[in-house]
């Protein structure tokens, strides 16, 4: 059960990766470490996204301060309310 919640968790972040690199261009995508993340947290130009499904954001007892959540599948919905001059950080683990 935990390795199928994984496999269906690792699935849902490429799935928004994916949606946001068609929706905003793929050129501007990086990935980076938990000790980057920790850094960049402190920057005014910083939006944490928590795109993790449902069930494992209600579940998890860890949640990074002052992200938001949004619907993984939804990201055509919401990925334009986000600011384009803004670091945008996918979170889903």
């Amino acid at each position: 059960m935990r390795l199928w919640r994984f496999k269906y968790s690792l699935l849902a972040c490429l799935i928004v990766i994916l949606a946001a690199s068609l929706v905003g261009g793929a050129e501007g995508i990086t990935l980076i470490s938990t000790d980057q993340l920790k850094e960049d947290l402190t920057k005014p130009d910083i939006v944490v996204i928590d795109v993790r499904a449902p069930h494992d954001w209600n579940s998890s007892e860890w949640k990074i301060q002052g992200a938001r959540r949004e619907a993984p599948g939804e990201v055509e919905q919401w990925m334009a309310n986000y600011p384009k001059d803004k670091t945008i950080v996918l979170y889903c683990a």
